[in-house]
């Protein structure tokens, strides 16, 4: 039996030998039978199913996963705001990953065209689609990704091409289509746990990116169940805390920040859940916060979190801050702005000082230098940077307006001293100033080299540093004091500092009180050695240029008190227009009144205290109102108290004055002048309006023509005087300029004689402006004009250096007045009209000899032009 079996397996095994290959020769038959595109039986379907899938669709989602990898690396965080929950794609970014996008493409796309069959067909119409999202080539992706949401019969490739849409919306910044996308979604009820998780994730993007906090933090809540360690959830847990910090939620802060230190994140994102979660803890008592600045201390000390410093400082900061402690908190702020290197970080500490400087501690010029500094440091993307820069400008009009009534303040007082009395107190000032330097300095020393201790130190080197706020009398503040100098050196230009620096003559050498004669730097010699001058003198100096900008005569005074005057009136516009501080307001306007009772600014003032007041305080209101309207019954700001229609009123007014403005000003262009100032006395007569210093300026340009010219420039002076503040003072003051200039012109004249002889040798004469670098190519069409039409004469063409502006080119020379005429005609017949003399100022005229001799002399073109219309044009018409 035993052997009959064996022989049966023998005889197996030796047929099963020859069926083999034969088995595999049908098998690879109908495998190979499978790969045509039309066939649609079992083998050819799985087959084309598992090479698209394996071949075309794997090799492109792996690929898709690199980039994704690549756009990853890019994403710049910056713990201090909230992070992005997804990197923003960047069309310049995008190019250093081309080459892989148009891979993903090229593998999908064969797939498709490979296996059309194949069920893989819209999963790679998805990866083009991606493909063509992270390239930023979002209106392809649209159409590919709406392509499959058509077409794809599978609920689950529909959903995640919807998904892809909805990103490639968001990053467009089409938030409408966005909103319709994900709407759509939350309707759907097959969506898979995985394209759930994507939809709340994509949610909170797009909330996230129009700054909608509320529905952001509601939706990454609302993925919290469905995230997994592959979607980080360490850093979506981060997110959630910041949010909730954000919005002031600190208890739910507090325990998202908790679970994000549960999953292990990155070493980053760890440690600023430490630092947040001390920002929100809550502080039952003192020991609570003593316990928290053991932990920004501990966390100090930390050799790990080195290049963390600055953010520690600038949360201690924080922490401080909103304890009240200020003064520490600006101290751990300037420890933030200086401990590392992120601009972000900086900038940031620098606005806080800033903040706090202003909102706080009132001291405005310093808010605005670190104002300006965050405004250096910080990224164009910064949160509400726009809104930041707007309060820098702001504070540079206040800084000067606060500077100015303070310097000049403290110079009108020290202008009041004698001269002995205020030399005694600027020396005391100066040397408590430098016994104060030296103790900083010798503080200095001691915190280089490593002696001073924490961020919290009372005498950290920030905290102790030469501040521009420390005093509040004027040469206390190194801040403004410089600002001062500069005022100064604006309005004196650069005055040598020496005695008698206002006269004319300072030959005169005074001694002073030792007996030694004070000379200054011009007048000593040049090798002459000053050994014996150091400290004592450099505070000498300092006093001197003090000294010098001290306003002694009625007119200085006169200049610094309506300096003062403005600032106030504008401070009290800041507050109330910029600021919308009406107390302020109110204070800077009543100052304004008290200081300076006979203000040009005190109807407009009044009634803007009365306005601040309406709602607050009726009575005083009140009492505002019936000052303006019984001091200044005749001000626009009492008329529209009585009127409240007044503006709409004028308004009419001034219209039916344009109206008949526009006849007077026709008849003054004819020389009709008696119409015209007929016309114009006509329209004042409608009332007075804003536009009444238009029809008084065309009444003082008809005095110009009828009256002597005394008379126009004492109009104009009256005109402007009358209407210090209208638009129309710049063009009178024009005038007036121009008028002055005028006789100052004429007087010139007398003295400069053109010969009456116009007879004999003339030059023809064409001057043009040397910066306009033109003469080789007016010499070149002269010469040429020369050669065509006048080569008889044989002229020749030179040119010569009028002055430092002018250039002259002359032909030479025209045997009588006649020729140069009849050439000087077919000049401006023939060539002015050409270039370059069409695109350029030319003046052209012809000129006797020994005239030339006197125009090159006195260099006086107007003189000679007017002589030249009088002597050539009118005779040769």
């Amino acid at each position: 039996m035993r052997l009959v079996t064996s022989s049966v397996w023998i005889r197996l095994a030796d047929s099963s030998k020859l069926l083999f290959p034969i088995f595999i020769l049908a098998l690879a038959a109908c495998w190979f039978s499978g790969c045509s595109i039309e066939q649609n039986t079992i083998t050819s379907n799985a087959f084309h199913n598992l090479t698209a899938h394996y071949n075309g669709y794997y090799y492109a989602r792996e690929k898709a996963r690199e980039v994704e990898k690549t756009i990853l690396k890019t994403l710049d965080d910056d713990p201090t705001q909230v992070l992005r929950i997804f990197p923003a794609l960047d069309t310049v970014k995008a190019k250093s990953y081309k080459k892989d996008t148009d891979e993903i493409i090229k593998m999908a796309s064969i797939s498709i065209q490979r296996h059309p069959n194949s069920k893989w067909v819209d999963d790679n119409y998805v990866m083009v689609g991606l493909a063509r999202l992270y390239a930023c080539d979002f209106q392809n992706a649209i159409l590919t990704f709406k392509y499959v949401n058509t077409k794809s019969p599978s609920y689950e490739t529909r959903h995640t091409a919807l998904l892809y849409l909805l990103r490639t919306f968001t990053e467009q910044g089409d938030f409408d289509r966005a909103e319709e996308v994900f709407r759509f979604l939350d309707k759907e009820k097959l969506i898979s746990k995985q394209n759930a998780k994507k939809l709340y994730l994509e949610k909170a993007y797009f909330y996230q990116i129009r700054n909608d906090y509320d529905n952001m933090v509601q939706n990454l809540s609302k993925a919290d169940s469905l995230l997994s360690r592959v979607d980080r959830k360490g850093r979506i847990y981060f997110i959630i805390g910041q949010v909730y910090q954000k919005l002031g939620f600190n208890s739910e802060a507090y325990n998202f920040y908790r679970k994000c230190l549960a999953t292990n994140p990155d070493y980053e994102i760890d440690f600023y859940a430490r630092l947040n979660m001390a920002q929100v803890a809550r502080l039952q008592d003192k020991r609570d916060v003593r316990l928290v600045r053991k932990q920004f201390d501990k966390m100090l000390t930390d050799s790990k979190n080195l290049e963390f410093k600055d953010k520690i400082y600038f949360e201690w900061g924080e922490f401080e801050r909103k304890q009240g402690n200020l003064a520490e908190a600006i101290s751990n702020y300037k420890y933030a702005a200086h401990a590392g290197k992120s601009k972000r970080i900086q900038g940031n500490a620098y606005l806080r000082i800033g903040q706090l400087q202003f909102d706080s501690l009132k001291k405005y010029s310093l808010a605005k230098l670190y104002y300006d500094s965050a405004v250096g440091a910080l990224p164009k993307d910064f949160e509400n940077y726009e809104a930041i820069k707007k309060r820098q400008k702001i504070l540079g009009e206040f800084a000067g307006y606060t500077e100015t009534i303070a310097l000049n303040d403290s110079l009108l007082t020290l202008a009041s001293f004698d001269s002995l009395t205020l030399r005694k107190r600027l020396d005391s000032v100066f040397a408590a100033r430098d016994k104060k330097l030296a103790a900083l300095k010798k503080k200095r020393k001691k915190a280089e080299s490593g002696t001073s201790g924490g961020g919290n130190q009372n005498n950290s080197f920030f905290n102790n540093a030469p501040s521009s706020a420390t005093s509040d009398w004027y040469f206390g503040n190194s801040a403004l004091v410089a600002t001062g100098q500069n005022e100064f050196q604006r309005i004196w230009g650069g005055v040598a500092l020496e005695d008698n620096w206002r006269r004319s003559n300072k030959a005169t050498v005074t001694p002073d009180a030792t007996g030694v004669s004070l000379r200054t730097a011009e007048e000593l010699p040049k090798n002459t050695a000053v050994a014996s001058v150091e400290k004592p003198e450099e505070k000498l100096d300092e006093a001197g240029q003090l000294i010098a900008q001290l306003p002694t005569t009625d007119k200085q005074k006169e200049e610094a008190l309506a300096a003062i005057e403005k600032a106030y009136f504008k401070l009290g516009d800041l507050f109330y227009f910029q600021l919308d501080e009406k107390q302020n307001a109110a204070a800077s306007y009543e100052k304004l009144l008290s200081r300076f009772p006979l203000s040009d600014f005190r109807p407009e003032a009044l009634y803007k205290l009365y306005l601040i007041h309406q709602e607050t305080d009726a009575e005083k209101a009140g009492a505002y109102a019936q000052q303006l309207k019984d001091v200044y019954p005749n001000s626009t700001f009492a008329k529209i108290l009585v009127n409240p229609n007044y503006l709409k009123e004028t308004s009419v007014a001034a219209e039916k004055q344009k109206l008949i403005y526009k006849e007077a000003y026709s008849y003054f262009q004819q020389d009709n002048l008696r119409m015209s100032r007929e016309k114009i006395n006509q329209a004042l007569q409608v009332g007075e309006t804003g536009f009444t210093p238009q029809l008084e300026l065309l009444k003082v340009l008809i005095t110009g023509k009828t009256e002597d010219v005394t008379r126009y420039q004492f109009e104009l002076e009256s005109f402007i005087k009358r209407y210090p503040a209208e638009s129309t003072k710049a063009y009178a003051e024009q005038l007036l300029a121009a008028s002055k200039a005028l006789l100052e012109k004429l007087e010139k004249a007398k003295g400069i004689r053109y010969s009456a002889n116009v007879e004999g040798t003339h030059y023809f004469v064409t001057l043009y402006t040397t910066s306009d670098r033109i003469t080789n190519t007016v010499v070149d069409a002269l010469e040429k004009f020369n050669e065509t039409q006048w080569a008889k004469l044989k002229l020749t063409t030179s040119n010569l250096a009028l002055n430092d502006e002018k250039l002259v080119t002359m032909v030479v020379e025209f045997p009588d007045r006649e020729t140069a005429l009849s050439y000087y005609d077919k000049f401006l017949a023939q060539l002015s009209i050409a270039k370059p003399f069409s695109n350029y100022k030319f003046y052209n005229f012809v000129i006797t000899k020994d005239n030339f001799q006197t125009f090159h002399r006195t260099k006086a073109l107007d003189e000679y032009l007017t002589f030249f219309n009088r002597n050539y044009q009118k005779q040769n018409q």
